[in-house]
């Protein structure tokens, strides 16, 4: 089936018991058990396995063209998860623009038990093969970044992680792209990681993340994980998840659309200085995001030439635009992430430039959107 029909019936047959057509909402902790030891259909406690929860898990495994899903209660649940796959006094090769929140967990939490991590230029091949190192055990990309939307071309790099003598697991955070536009399993990734906070959710509602995997040797591991840690999401928020995929390709393409028209405006701007946005023609790695990805997106990044003060008054200025962390959602949202989402990295060499505003733009009308954006920038 296509991905438009998956979205929408992927791992959600109608209930057998009555024929309802939407999934059902299992909010039940624990199961009766036909005989001491023999749980129906492998149902026995929720913190394991939940029906509502392996609808969604099944839909992420297909939209990803995977085998195996996994439901984490947070994008950060579903990266700790992963990264425990690794034994202490493993290195760890992550890009050099990553979410603050995956930063802080890298370099404040995980280093204590022993992991090594060095963040580098993933863009550019060469790099990626000489940070590689004996003790490699696993390799982070996120593309396109957060907040600078750079692309790494995942096959290109899965070519060489996997020729490597160790290797190494290639994990990819596919939260910015979605299934919808980009499929890093099929290019040769080995985990793909997802806050389903953000598009999949899509409406600003839910907190949850994911892992889709195609090996069932990684799979039984990181399902071993997940029940053992714990950190699994309840069934309500499995549901809204679920009727959140079943939109995501119309609002992929009307975010892409809206933030084609939006990066266009900004780079003709006087006040801007730089744009980011993965199909804008300036765009550095431009081939390599047309390569592998449906479309743009909708995510922009743009730099202000009189640095952060332009930066706070324009975020402050905005009335459809809200001054609000996060992303993906159906509304459009803005931020300073040097003040915001990415205060983590503060001092580190993965600081953002204090002049740089991200946009989530979301699926109002474009038009409405313009007119926002033009009259916030005349005010910095």
């Amino acid at each position: 089936m296509e991905f438009e029909t998956l979205a929408i019936h992927a791992g959600q047959e109608p209930d057998p018991n009555n024929g309802a057509v939407m999934t059902p909402i299992y909010q039940t902790s624990t199961f009766a058990q036909d005989e001491v030891g023999k749980p129906r259909q492998g149902y026995e406690y929720s913190r394991t396995k939940n029906p509502t929860r392996l609808a969604l898990e099944n839909c992420l495994a297909a939209l990803e063209g995977g085998a195996y899903g996994l439901a984490f209660s947070s994008g950060m649940a579903a990266t700790d998860t992963v990264l425990r796959l690794v034994d202490g006094g493993a290195h760890v090769m992550a890009g050099n623009d990553v979410y603050g929140g995956t930063f802080r967990l890298f370099d404040k939490v995980l280093r204590r038990y022993g992991l090594s991590f060095d963040f580098v230029d993933t863009t550019d091949p060469e790099v990626v093969a000489d940070s590689l190192t004996p003790q490699t055990r696993l390799v982070w990309l996120e593309t396109p970044t957060n907040p600078m939307l750079s692309i790494t071309d995942i096959q290109a790099a899965a070519e060489i992680i996997h020729a490597h003598s160790n290797h190494p697991l290639l994990v990819v955070d596919n939260t910015f792209a979605t299934p919808y536009l980009q499929n890093p399993l099929q290019l040769g990734a080995d985990i793909v990681v997802h806050s389903t906070t953000k598009y999949l959710g899509g409406h600003s509602d839910v907190v949850g993340g994911a892992v889709v995997v195609k090996e069932k040797d990684i799979f039984d591991k990181l399902a071993f994980l997940q029940n053992a840690v714990g950190a699994v999401p309840g069934p309500m928020d499995c549901f809204l998840i679920l009727r959140g995929i079943k939109t995501l390709p119309l609002r992929m393409d009307r975010h892409a659309d809206n933030a084609a028209s939006l990066a266009d405006f900004l780079a003709g701007h006087p006040k801007v200085s730089r744009v980011m946005y993965p199909f804008h023609r300036g765009h550095p790695q431009l081939s390599v995001a047309k390569k592998q990805m449906r479309n743009g997106g909708g995510m922009i990044s743009f730099i202000m030439k009189d640095g952060r003060d332009a930066a706070v008054k324009v975020a402050g200025a905005t009335k459809l635009f809200t001054l609000a962390e996060s992303l993906g959602g159906v509304e459009s949202l803005i931020e300073v992430p040097a003040a915001m989402t990415h205060l983590s990295t503060a001092g580190s060499q993965l600081a953002i430039d204090p002049g740089l505003i991200r946009l989530s733009v979301g699926i109002e009308n474009k038009n409405d959107l313009l007119k926002d954006l033009e009259q916030a920038l005349g005010k910095a």
